[in-house]
């Protein structure tokens, strides 16, 4: 299935005005001074599709413009699946969403894969634990809607075992025995899941490098958890060995929410050896080595926003990402201030160009 997004209009959105947006079915450029609304199209589009934002710590207050009559955000916005289009409207308030498929209520999002790429991310990714989780959680659920289930049951274990264990009490103890084979299970599926995805992700990381880059690195990325090669029998063992201790701090002490990825760079941490260049460089392999994975699972691709990658790369290397860009058969949204960027983008045949001020479309 591949999905595109069409048109967009979006009301009380941060500064954007509520005008139609209209977008292409390849490569759109959207143009525009800094701090004029154009990673706000890229946020208004990933909000419609995920429920939440690619920026940090933003949630309902932020994203509602300052001059709304009303305390809610409407999106309305038509998409495509295989050249079929489709409306999908949503209506966001402070105590909850809700969302319409051709104009009919929907407890779920259509299955719309959106991935976000800024350079500026490359720095939480190599310096935040928390940051590598949820971006690997996150990529590994869209194309494994498993995953995403053994996680949110994993997740939801986790909550209850931390409040048995908080209560601290004797006869609490019962209830999380009934908990552990559970939690084993999920311990022991989740860490499956997330090597088979590094061993398919890893050999299209140089891949990528390699095409964007125009340098031979090797990029490999490595699970960091105490618990990797065990049965679920051999986890709960370990989980019982560390009760007592647990008791006494309250909380869960072993488990995949404390697991780690390590990205290395011809063999070396990236984040302790490489330059900030190379850094950035590595992450934005990884970022379009899983376009391509995501490609390989299911003969098409997401939509891809990309928000100003132009400070990172020299003029070749933004001749390279174009060339890879107009290759790819995925709908691209990418932004940028860059004049020089700006006429480079601006060659590329039947892109659609899309120019932002002051939160308008013209």
């Amino acid at each position: 299935m591949s999905y595109r997004i069409q048109k967009l209009q979006v009301t009380n959105f941060r500064d954007l005005q509520p005008d139609v947006i209209e977008f292409g079915p390849k490569i759109n450029c959207i143009f525009g001074d800094n701090g004029n609304g154009k990673t706000n199209i890229l946020e208004a589009i990933y909000v419609l599709t995920t429920k939440k934002s690619f920026r940090k710590n933003a949630s309902f207050p932020q994203y509602l413009g300052i001059d709304g009559d009303k305390p809610e955000i409407l999106f309305s916005s038509v998409f495509s699946n295989e050249d079929k289009p489709f409306s999908l409207t949503a209506k966001l308030e402070k105590e909850g969403s809700q969302i319409f498929v051709e104009g009919r209520p929907s407890k779920k999002r259509p299955p719309i894969a959106v991935v976000f790429v800024n350079p500026s991310d490359a720095y939480q990714f190599h310096t935040s634990a928390s940051f590598r989780r949820q971006w690997f959680d996150q990529s590994i659920s869209q194309i494994n809607p498993e995953y995403k289930k053994v996680l949110n049951k994993y997740n939801s274990l986790l909550r209850n075992r931390n409040t048995l264990l908080g209560k601290k009490p004797p006869k609490f103890r019962e209830q999380i025995d009934a908990l552990d084979p559970l939690f084993a299970e999920c311990f022991v599926a989740l860490t499956r899941a997330r090597l088979h995805f590094l061993e398919e992700i890893t050999p299209l990381c140089a891949q990528a490098f390699r095409e964007i880059f125009s340098e031979e690195h090797e990029i490999q990325v490595q699970l960091e958890t105490k618990l990797q090669s065990l049965e679920s029998e051999e986890v709960l063992h370990v989980l019982r060995s560390q009760r007592q201790k647990e008791e006494i701090i309250g909380f869960t002490k072993y488990g995949v929410h404390k697991d780690d990825y390590t990205l290395l760079f011809n063999g070396l941490n990236a984040y302790e050896f490489c330059s900030l260049g190379q850094q950035k460089m590595s992450y934005l392999s990884l970022l379009f080595a899983y376009i391509e994975l995501f490609r390989y699972k299911f003969m098409s691709f997401p939509i891809l926003l990309l928000d100003d990658v132009s400070g990172e790369l020299d003029r070749r290397r933004w001749e390279n990402l174009v060339a890879f860009l107009k290759r790819g058969e995925c709908q691209v949204l990418i932004t940028t201030a860059n004049e020089k960027f700006k006429e480079e983008l601006d060659s590329i045949q039947d892109a659609h160009k899309i120019f932002v001020q002051s939160g308008s479309i013209s």
